[in-house]
């Protein structure tokens, strides 16, 4: 476990060194979670458990797809746009019977999951999705998965974002390596028409929305062939662990469009 949090720490300083992260005030009221408690036996445990279920997943993803990388994202992002449906799920659960309300937290969680959703669709046109039991796989997991992260958010909301960390973290890892090793065949190829669509949409407040360490506008993607795809799908995910890692410091996050101190020069 020890190792395994070097490791983690290592993949995140290489996540933050190319996306440096926009600092932003304290909130009123809000108690850092991750500082003082951060050596607890509980924060441990959490974040043990957490590691041990990713490896877990990510060794058997890695047995069943070793050369079929299509398919193996298509397993990824049908399981990763899970936590972001079972957030919002509790937190109207919560806004129902009124013990919260938590307005930037369904708004950025929805960004989350319809980013996700897209690069979904896009694995889907890759013709990731065309075995029957890459659907029935991934289908299954996402099932129970989600009843694990409702659970889990339920008990611990710092627990479940941890663990979605990790999961957004290996994404990154994943896009990264696969970048690195098939970037001259990426670059022959054309871009699907759902990266397109979503990447060069005219309306991109979504596409910013999620993106919580950036200011809106800030990042626009470039989309000349199946190499930028997945160039900025790796970059997305590398924005997702950046937010899932704000969220374990209870009232921290924010919805970039309702910060309004500091947009110009970050902007700049």
């Amino acid at each position: 476990m020890k190792a395994q949090r070097e490791k983690e720490q290592t993949e995140v300083a290489v996540v933050e060194e190319s996306f440096p992260v926009r600092e932003t005030a304290p909130l009123d009221g809000a108690e850092d979670l991750m500082e003082p408690t951060d050596e607890s036996w509980v924060v441990k445990l959490e974040q043990s458990v957490n590691i041990f279920l990713t490896e877990t997943v990510v060794t058997i993803l890695g047995s069943l797809y070793r050369d079929r990388n299509y398919a193996r994202f298509f397993v990824l992002e049908t399981i990763a746009r899970v936590p972001y449906f079972a957030f919002i799920s509790v937190l109207h659960l919560y806004e129902t019977f009124g013990w919260s309300r938590r307005a930037d937290y369904i708004k950025v969680h929805f960004a989350e999951s319809m980013n996700e959703f897209h690069h979904l669709l896009i694995m889907e046109e890759l013709g990731g999705n065309s075995l029957l039991f890459d659907r029935f796989l991934a289908r299954f997991m996402a099932f129970f998965y989600y009843f694990m992260t409702v659970g889990m958010y339920m008990l611990s909301p710092r627990m479940a974002y941890h663990f979605s960390e990790c999961v957004e973290r290996h994404a990154y890892s994943t896009y990264d390596k696969f970048l690195k090793l098939n970037e001259a065949e990426l670059k022959e190829l054309p871009a699907p028409q759902a990266a397109i669509n979503y990447y060069l949409n005219e309306d991109l407040y979504l596409f910013d929305e999620f993106q919580t360490a950036r200011a809106p506008c800030s990042r626009r993607p470039k989309i000349d062939n199946l190499y930028d795809v997945f160039i900025n799908i790796r970059d997305d995910e590398a924005e997702h662990c950046k937010t899932m890692k704000s969220c374990q410091t209870h009232g921290n996050l924010r919805s970039p469009h309702s910060i309004k101190n500091g947009l110009r020069s970050d902007t700049e």
